[in-house]
């Protein structure tokens, strides 16, 4: 049986949720991961609108097996307590709150969420885009395990702002990196940023190769035109399908029992290494299962 853990999100699509073609589009779509946007791309007199057309889109189905998320207003405006009550009764998998500064902002929101009877399996996932967010990382994943949070969103956009920096990813290198160091030590999944000029693939696709070394689970994106690059890269290969196998299998040959270090396709092979082919079988079967 696959992982819940590792439940693909190679591909998540923000969609505006008061774009009525944009919500049906979704439907047709092979992202992972359909993140309903109730702020950024939705204007102040619009966000009442939007609320109701998420929710009865969530409420109307036909997405099949993608991840349904939704990204409320941040819980300093006036919207966030609506938005929260009406998704409370939603088929969302997530909420995705934006400007998360501190712990005790996920501990409120997750307690909230409880309060409002929400079903268990309605995630949390925090948009890391402001610098005491960075600053505050570790205290902040370290919650994970005691609230709903199960997602960190990483939002360069919003970070270069607050930091009046140029949009330079090198800038970012130390925000990325202690995220997924957080994020990994307890058991939050961690997806990048997105990647502004739709209409440039090979810069897109350097930027997700990227992100796949550094360790994202997965990229946000905002075009369909996206997809099936994001898709591609942060998939096994055939090779590291192959090689897993390997592993895997020389692990359980009886003449390798309770050996620490065995010898696979000529290489010295740990059980860390059969750690990472597990991993690999579980997104690839995963990967799989949602095609199917």
């Amino acid at each position: 049986m696959t992982n819940q853990s590792f439940r693909p999100r190679r591909s998540c699509l923000y969609m505006p949720a008061s774009n009525a073609r944009a919500l049906e589009k979704a439907k047709t779509l092979p992202a992972d991961t359909i993140i309903l946007d109730l702020e950024d791309a939705v204007a102040p007199d619009a966000k009442d609108d939007a609320r109701k057309a998420a929710y009865e889109a969530l409420c109307g189905g036909g997405y099949g097996r993608r991840e349904m998320i939704v990204r409320v207003n941040a819980k300093d405006t006036q919207w966030f307590r609506s938005d929260l009550e009406q998704l409370a009764t939603s088929a969302a998998d997530a909420i995705l709150v934006p400007k998360i500064q501190t712990a005790a902002d996920i501990v409120e929101i997750s307690d909230l969420m409880d309060q409002l009877e929400t079903p268990k399996h309605l995630k949390l996932w925090a948009m890391i885009e402001m610098p005491i967010a960075v600053l505050n990382i570790g205290d902040i994943a370290r919650v994970a395990p005691s609230t709903r949070l199960a997602t960190f969103v990483m939002g360069f956009n919003d970070l270069a702002k607050e930091m009046r920096a140029e949009q330079d990813r090198a800038l970012f290198t130390p925000a990325m990196a202690q995220t997924i160091m957080a994020g990994r030590a307890f058991g939050v999944n961690i997806l990048d940023s997105v990647y502004n000029d739709f209409k440039d693939p090979v810069g897109f696709e350097q930027e997700c190769e990227q992100a796949k070394i550094f360790g994202f689970d997965g990229k946000t994106l905002i075009h369909p035109a996206q997809i099936d690059i994001a898709n591609r890269i942060f998939a096994p290969s055939e090779d590291q399908i192959r090689q897993a196998k390997a592993i895997i299998d020389a692990f359980n040959d009886p003449a390798n029992a309770g050996q620490g270090v065995i010898t696979v396709n000529g290489k010295m092979t740990e059980r860390l290494h059969l750690q990472q082919a597990e991993q690999t079988m579980s997104m690839a079967e995963a990967i799989a299962a949602a095609a199917s």
